[in-house]
């Protein structure tokens, strides 16, 4: 009941919105003052177009207001002690992805990313791994974390990322003794408060830039919704 008045309010507040954008429209076209009904009986077009330009005010000021949050949490984003990089950690440019290991799109950007490390040694990819896309995502993200207490983070995210089929936890174990882990410290490490505070992290920060699903990657305080690497090359090239 609460979200369906929640609902109601927001559509109410939207049409009075448009409503004042409307007004506004009338008295900034209209040379004399005359009666509204009339107004938009004659210009009908007058609501689309204030309706579209609502749209893109709240689209931009939700842009503004996330790359402020972007800039305001950049330490966090780009430099946390303890996040997975996956490329060039000397690299003065950084490239972040949030990702989940059951992520389909994730699983299609991970060429694209191979890519950018292998042509750009300068830029630093840091991956940061969310776990709400099925159950398993927990277990292969702390997998990850944990291999990266042994230097081993990227292999492991290699290997997950390079997996035929579904993943599952044996697939998951499997990856870890293919990479030369101790398997045993891993598994304790996985269990660790460590693993579970960069986790924590990963998922509070996303909230506060308002990462709305996977993959999404970062570079120079903007949000890159993109599969394709020429896309991520020119903010690359363009930042350079």
């Amino acid at each position: 009941m609460k979200k369906i008045n929640a609902v109601y309010v927001s559509l109410a507040a939207l049409v009075v919105a448009v409503a004042a954008l409307v007004m506004c429209i009338i008295c900034c076209t209209c040379k004399q003052s005359g009666n509204v009904e009339e107004v938009l009986k004659a210009k009908p077009e007058l609501i689309i177009e204030a309706m579209q330009a609502y749209d893109i005010k709240q689209r931009e000021e939700a842009m503004k207001k996330v790359e402020e949050n972007l800039k305001a949490n950049a330490e966090e984003l780009n430099n946390r002690a303890g996040d997975g990089i996956i490329a060039n950690p000397e690299g003065k440019l950084v490239l972040v992805e949030f990702f989940d290991f059951s992520c389909g799109y994730c699983h299609k950007i991970y060429p694209a990313l191979k890519e950018i490390a292998a042509k750009n040694p300068d830029v630093k990819i840091v991956a940061k791994p969310m776990a709400f896309l099925s159950p398993v995502s927990k277990y292969a993200a702390q997998a990850a974390l944990a291999a990266g207490e042994q230097g081993k983070f990227a292999e492991v995210y290699t290997a997950l990322f390079e997996t035929e089929g579904r993943l599952t936890e044996a697939k998951v174990d499997e990856a870890l003794a293919n990479v030369g882990l101790d398997v045993a410290k891993a598994k304790e490490d996985m269990k660790s408060a460590k693993v579970q505070e960069t986790m924590n992290a990963v998922s509070e920060l996303a909230g506060k830039i308002q990462v709305g699903g996977v993959p999404t990657l970062v570079f120079n305080n903007k949000i890159l919704q993109t599969l394709d690497a020429s896309v991520i090359q020119e903010a690359i090239d363009a930042a350079k």
